[in-house]
């Protein structure tokens, strides 16, 4: 099952290794990561997005807990939150694709930031299933370049204590 991890630590050189390298060391795979400055400077947040069943990531859980300077690890699969990636997706462009992109970006609610004579740039914004379903449409077409940010996530609503 898909996972999503949220990872608050302090903004500290060495702790993105240290995160990364237990997951590396016990042969978990990270599907996609994150990392940002929260409002507070001296905090990051990670989104580690991994796969495993429950014992598995409760396992990674423990483990991520007794790192230094961890400050608080979720599993936000078991919570109600929102998640976000952004994909840039370069995609030829020729007289006769041009009508079927811009219909694809507009339908995606995505956006056309970059054009030229061979390609254009699209962006757009959405969970994971949305960047996958734009990317199986425009295939086709002819994608020539991807670039993917890996998701960002947060628990929606505010918690008591």
């Amino acid at each position: 099952m898909k996972h999503t991890i949220s990872v608050m630590v302090e903004n500290k050189f060495g702790v993105l290794a240290r995160v990364s390298g237990l997951f590396s060391s016990r042969g978990f795979n990270i599907e996609s990561l994150s990392v940002g400055e929260t409002t507070d400077s001296t905090v990051s947040r990670m989104t580690i997005v991994t796969r495993g069943d429950d014992q598995i990531i409760e396992q990674v859980i423990k483990q991520l807990r007794r790192l230094i300077d961890v400050i608080k690890v979720t599993d936000l699969t078991e919570d109600n939150f929102v998640e976000r990636e952004m994909v840039l997706i370069k995609v030829n462009s020729d007289s006769k694709s041009k009508s079927e992109v811009l219909e694809i970006v507009n339908v995606f609610r995505g956006k056309i930031i970059d054009l030229s004579p061979r390609s254009y740039i699209i962006e757009v914004t959405g969970d994971s299933e949305k960047i996958d379903a734009i990317l199986g449409l425009l295939k086709p077409i002819g994608i020539k370049e991807i670039a993917r940010t890996g998701s960002v996530a947060m628990s929606r609503g505010v918690k008591k204590g």
